[in-house]
């Protein structure tokens, strides 16, 4: 989620040989899905509990809790340090295992820090990386077509949303090296072997009542379930969180603090930051909807280190209750376990910063299906625009929609029109660092030549964005295009062609300055491009800038949510509502990768 801001190939099945080899070397090992077949159509369901891929409410039905991730790497620096406090007057509940045994600390105080251990030799640390991602939406659909192309997956978010081959299958280096080779002979070329050697890992300790101890997990409460985090992000970050914490391993060699806390506590430190306390009554309500929506929607986030969301804008920002407002309270309370459903399923409830003037589509921005209730809407409350008559998809109506500035919901906010320049090193060395992170094959080239846009949605999102350089064209597709390049804060935009006279016509022009000073289109060379475009973030679902016109135009949270996500119907969380459930791919093309 974008944070409030301020006004003004070929398809590849196993071969038969190689997966008898790969069998074979791990000794009768079985491609299966939590220990049976795997399905007929795999799916992707990183949801902790219930393992089943519908997800459903249980125990506390109206207020369940959440497991969220909020510090996501301590012990990524060695001086990496917490301080746990309870509020006066109460104390702190530190349980442990030591051996088999579990213990249990009070204290008025405890301090997490990181030690580096020495490994007695060094390790192999290894993956396979098949695809990356900016968001989690395109690698959970690009996961669940290596699924059915028969290779076992988990998503995971070392810096960017990654799909790996999953581990515990591809468990030896011999295994993983089999399958990269399968994959480079079938044509997948951006996979890729991650691999490091590592001769100390960090090891985590807290120390209570004057004793360190050295452990991998510790769950620390309080009577009253609140709980002050002291440092994390910055040395002077404090936040007082509701519910427990718990300080657990994670799947990248550090740790993680993890706040399991019920979900109408958890919109208190989530609706003011997101939308923001000036927003009028309804709005805010519209958000604590949405945000409500969202987070029990996407419970199997962060599966493979065993919590369930995160706390900054790849999930949506959580600082804890230090912020709690009265108007945001208000809210949760007015809108207390609702939540906006789609044929008794919890719908994506995604939302973003501005949208320019138009909503995006699921699959404007990100692989996977469509969600019918996710379609292109003009943001205005006027005729302004016609979508059907004039498609977006063009460039001359892209270019013509761009220029208009009045009559929008959003018309009177800061990046709602915007526009940005960059010249061709800068483009190389934006798309030079995002195509090494992915070991690229054509990520040695040396010169970008030309930018192309070579496809658009009928809402006038980018598609397809063409780069061609010295040793080949790189071609970008949909969010892939903001992840690679600096200047574009949205995909709906266009580019122009900045030119300059050749060096050898810029010196003959000042020396002799009668010259007409117009410069031969032939003459001319490509410096750079100037993108001119609309919107800050995604643009999928509700615009927080438009729903803070639209509450003070006296709209209800339920018409503004109505307008942002057609045909949707609002319900209480009860048992029989549908949390999520994995949508089914189109089959795996032939001729493209996931």
């Amino acid at each position: 989620m974008v944070a409030w801001r301020n006004r003004r190939s070929q398809s590849l099945y196993l071969n038969s040989d190689l997966l008898d080899l790969l069998l074979a070397a791990a000794g009768s090992l079985l491609l299966t899905v939590a220990g049976g077949p795997r399905p007929a159509a795999a799916q992707v369901n990183p949801v902790a509990a219930p393992t089943s891929p519908v997800v459903q409410a249980d125990q506390a039905v109206q207020n369940p809790e959440i497991r969220v991730g909020i510090v996501q790497r301590f012990g990524e620096e060695a001086d990496d340090e917490l301080t746990i406090e309870p509020l006066t007057g109460d104390r702190l509940t530190l349980t442990f295992k030591t051996g088999a045994q579990v213990q249990t600390v009070t204290a008025p105080q405890v301090k997490l820090d990181i030690a580096m251990q020495p490994l007695p030799k060094p390790a192999l640390q290894e993956r396979i990386v098949l695809s990356t991602h900016r968001s989690f939406e395109s690698a959970e659909d690009s996961a669940n077509q290596w699924q059915q192309r028969g290779i076992e997956v988990e998503i995971a978010q070392p810096s960017s949303w990654e799909v790996w081959a999953k581990r515990e299958v591809y468990s030896t280096p011999l295994l993983r090296r089999l399958l990269l080779k399968n994959l480079q002979a079938g044509g997948f070329d951006q996979a890729y072997l991650d691999s490091q050697i590592v001769t100390a890992v960090p090891k985590a300790a807290f120390t209570a009542n004057g004793y360190r101890y050295s452990r991998d997990r510790v769950e620390i409460t309080s009577a009253n379930r609140r709980i002050r985090v002291v440092g994390g992000e910055s040395s002077g970050d404090r936040k007082l969180y509701g519910g427990d914490l718990m300080l657990q391993p994670n799947t990248y060699g550090t740790y993680t603090l993890v706040n399991d806390v019920a979900i109408e506590t958890y919109l208190r430190g989530v609706v003011p930051y997101e939308i923001g306390l000036g927003a009028p009554p309804t709005t805010i309500e519209a958000q604590a909807i949405l945000a409500r929506t969202y987070a029990l929607r996407n419970l199997r986030r962060f599966a493979i280190d065993d919590y369930q969301i995160c706390a900054d804008t790849q999930c949506q920002v959580y600082f804890g209750i230090s912020g709690a407002a009265t108007a945001s309270d208000r809210a949760i309370t007015a809108t207390q376990g609702l939540v906006l459903t789609y044929e008794n399923e919890l719908i994506d409830a995604l939302y973003s910063s501005t949208t320019g003037g138009i909503t995006a589509r699921f699959s404007d921005v990100w692989n996977g299906p469509d969600r019918p209730y996710l379609q292109s809407v003009v943001d205005s409350v006027q005729p302004i625009w016609n979508l059907s008559q004039k498609p977006l998809s063009e460039e001359a109506n892209v270019r013509a929609f761009l220029a208009l500035d009045q009559g929008f919901n959003e018309d009177d906010w800061d990046l709602f029109r915007w526009q940005g320049e960059s010249d061709l090193s800068e483009i190389a060395q934006d798309l030079k660092t995002y195509l090494q992170k992915q070991q690229h094959p054509l990520a040695d080239f040396t010169q970008v030549k030309q930018l192309q846009v070579a496809e658009r949605s009928a809402g006038g999102r980018v598609q397809k964005l063409l780069i061609q350089t010295d040793v080949g064209t790189v071609e970008l597709e949909k969010d892939e295009v903001i992840r690679a390049l600096a200047v574009p804060r949205s995909l709906l935009f266009y580019i122009n062609p900045i030119y300059q006279a050749p060096p050898s016509a810029a010196a003959s022009a000042a020396a002799n300055p009668a010259a007409s000073p117009a410069a031969s289109p032939v003459a001319s060379v490509l410096k750079g491009y100037q993108f001119v475009g609309g919107g800050w973030g995604h643009g999928v679902g509700m615009s927080q800038t438009g729903a803070y016109h639209l509450g003070e135009l006296g709209w209800s949270a339920a018409r503004i949510v109505q307008f942002y996500y057609p045909n949707t119907e609002l319900k209480p969380i009860s048992r029989e509502l549908v949390f999520w459930r994995s949508p089914e791919p189109p089959a795996a093309s032939a001729n493209s990768l996931p």
